[in-house]
């Protein structure tokens, strides 16, 4: 595996950090692609997200399916978050 130059990692950093939520998560899921083996080490500790996160971009990257379930203007698949529960009430 081949690491990047300081300066290519500090606009990686930078654009990920401009990037929301599912946008972080697809972008570091290509550039561990595209590094192959030891990329998701790599990728993880350059952009300080959790391997589990980049694996769920890989999924969502390879199975068009699970793309085409987020509508474009969310970041989440509906039924996400908390649920609302009537019983209760702030006062």
């Amino acid at each position: 595996m081949v690491d990047y130059p300081d300066q290519t990692e500090k606009a990686m950093q930078l654009f990920y950090s401009t990037l929301p939520e599912k946008g972080r998560r697809h972008y570091a899921a290509v550039e561990t692609i595209k590094l192959g083996y030891g990329g998701l080490a790599y990728i993880s500790k350059l952009l300080d997200i959790d391997r589990n996160t980049i694996i769920q971009g890989v999924k969502e990257i390879e199975d068009v399916t699970i793309l085409q379930q987020i509508p474009p203007q969310k970041q989440r698949r509906p039924g996400g978050g908390a649920k609302k529960n009537p019983k209760t009430t702030r006062t």
